[in-house]
């Protein structure tokens, strides 16, 4: 059986790390803060992946972003997925380029599917992961496209088909109602749509602590449980999180495992 794993996301904007909430963005601080805080040299171990998503609005400057994520990855060794702002394919082989394991894609996916399958042909579809960010309205599970400003002509369900059809790795499914908010998962969105995706599935968007993170993992079709949230976590937060999931039997790695610690 697969290990599920953990996944922390990183909002980047014009330099500065920032917490998002319902898509709205607050700085938090730079690459410098970040490694103060976090130390991800030390806490490698308690990650499974990291997710870098270029929030920033307008031009997104992905050059900039592209040596952020060269800076970024120079003390760490955790598998990096990385996008927000790629429209080319030379925008994805920059991130690549520059650290990226995968790249995740979010407009592209809607507005030029020529461009995501010659990505997909050069870089294999393992290297791609599928952004889908939601918002419930009307009782209705609608799908929005840059950065949560442009609404989709599909509802959730059928863009998951969709994306079922293409050749993806991943799912990277965020609610915009619950995102930053620490209030936990959309649990009843993520239990219905779970079922009917094949491709492993990344839920994103409420997660608060480790609780949240235990019964997200709990659920049939999740492959992995990303959060966000820059406060939450600081300090020994994300190691005393996977320590709490191990101890609760959650099916995640366990780098003892491998004589990693």
């Amino acid at each position: 059986m697969l290990r599920k794993r953990i996944i922390f996301s990183l909002i980047y904007s014009d330099g500065i790390f920032n917490q998002s909430r319902n898509f709205r963005l607050q700085k938090v601080g730079n690459l410098t803060w970040l490694e103060k805080n976090y130390k991800f040299q030390k806490i490698a171990f308690s990650l499974d992946e990291l997710i870098v998503i270029n929030a920033g609005r307008g031009d997104k400057k992905v050059a900039d972003f592209a040596a952020m994520l060269t800076e970024l990855t120079n003390d760490i060794f955790i598998p990096l997925c990385a996008g927000g702002g790629i429209r080319t394919e030379a925008d994805a082989e920059l991130l690549f380029k520059s650290g990226a394991d995968k790249i995740i894609l979010n407009s592209l996916l809607v507005e030029n599917i020529e461009v995501v399958k010659n990505i997909t042909k050069n870089f294999g579809s393992q290297s791609v992961v599928a952004s889908v960010d939601y918002k419930i309205i009307n009782g209705l599970h609608q799908v929005f496209i840059a950065d949560g400003n442009k609404q989709i002509d599909m509802l959730l369900g059928e863009y998951l088909q969709y994306l079922e059809t293409l050749d993806i790795g991943e799912i990277y499914l965020n609610s915009i109602d619950k995102d930053g908010t620490g209030f936990g998962y959309d649990f009843e969105t993520i239990i219905k749509y779970a079922g009917i995706i094949n491709k492993p599935l990344i839920i994103a968007g409420g997660a608060g602590n480790s609780e949240h993170l235990i019964n997200g993992l709990k659920i049939n079709g999740v492959s992995a449980v990303a959060t966000a949230n820059l406060f939450n976590f600081i300090g020994d937060g994300l190691p005393n999180a996977r320590k709490d999931i191990i101890e609760r039997g959650e099916n995640i790695a366990r780098w003892d495992d491998y004589n990693l610690t």
